[in-house]
């Protein structure tokens, strides 16, 4: 979570233009192999040209809020705005190097009763949205479903039912995919991860109903402690000092678990929590970058 670039501050907060050098050399330095996904939260359309453009090689342009993102040498996004399903309010976009992976399928999902166009659900203060893709890793030919999401911070009823919301988009785009041809090529069918911010933290709501619903295993859950990197906290706040009720860790990756015990499908070699404070003094978001380092068997 980048923290949207709002024109109104919290106390210790900087600027967009002052945390987008930080928030971009962390990127660039965690995908250098390229073989990365990216799955960000609270990203306003200027916030995606930067990022998108910084990560390409190109400097942000003065007048990016007016830029179209479009598939470009290195990184591309799927994933639309929340507010009017185009370029209005925060984006939970998926930036994925397409020299690696081929798009094959995407589609935006409102978290509410009508999650076909953009809604506020339940007691949710904002509309929130599920993105989510199907790519192809071009050497190996396997399928991979990417799902990026920011549940509410305000209605723990709106938190809950979006689990379901997911979870059941979730289980019918892996069964659509069970359908075609192309997933004959694999063996073990459409593999899923969701990301995202869940505002939740283990031990409410919405972890617990991801976690007991049997369809999905938190990442960090796979390996040791020797294994973990960085802090367990991924919500720091822009005063840590003063906010330590809200700080938690409520930033996940989850895997679909193996359809049966004899069956590999993720190997998970390591996770980590990186920093979100520097020398300069600026933090660069309030949240932490989950990272999540995995094989498919």
């Amino acid at each position: 979570n980048i923290h949207n670039a709002a024109l109104e501050l919290f106390r210790n907060e900087r600027p967009w233009p002052e945390r987008y050098p930080l928030v971009l050399s962390q990127l660039k330095h965690e995908t250098r192999f390229l073989n990365t996904f990216i799955c960000l939260q609270e990203v306003l359309h200027v916030q995606l040209v930067n990022i998108r453009d910084g990560l390409n090689g190109s400097e942000a342009s003065k007048d990016s809020a007016s830029s179209d993102p479009a598939v470009d040498p290195i990184w591309a996004h799927v994933g639309v705005a929340r507010d009017d399903g185009k370029r209005k309010g925060e984006y939970g976009p998926i930036i994925y190097p397409i020299k690696v992976y081929e798009l094959l399928h995407n589609e935006t999902v409102w978290l509410s009763p009508t999650p076909d166009t953009p809604s506020r659900g339940w007691d949710a203060g904002s509309i929130r949205i599920l993105t989510l893709a199907v790519f192809k890793h071009k050497a190996s030919r396997r399928l991979l479903l990417a799902c990026n999401t920011h549940l509410d911070n305000a209605g723990s009823t709106s938190r809950r039912k979006s689990v379901d919301v997911i979870l059941k988009t979730i289980t019918r785009v892996r069964r659509e995919w069970a359908r075609r041809s192309e997933e004959r090529i694999n063996e073990r069918g459409l593999q899923v991860f969701p990301a995202g911010d869940f505002n939740s933290f283990p031990t409410q709501e919405a972890y617990l109903a991801m976690k007991s619903s049997g369809l999905m295993h938190d990442l960090r859950d796979s390996v040791g402690p020797e294994s973990r990197y960085g802090n367990e906290m991924t919500f720091t706040a822009f005063r840590p000092d003063q906010d330590k009720d809200e700080q938690g860790r409520i930033n996940f990756l989850w895997l679909r678990p193996e359809d049966a015990p004899q069956k590999c499908v993720w190997k998970v070699e390591g996770c980590g929590v990186l920093p979100n404070f520097f020398e300069q003094g600026i933090y660069s978001s309030d949240h932490r970058c989950v990272v999540g380092d995995v094989v498919l068997c």
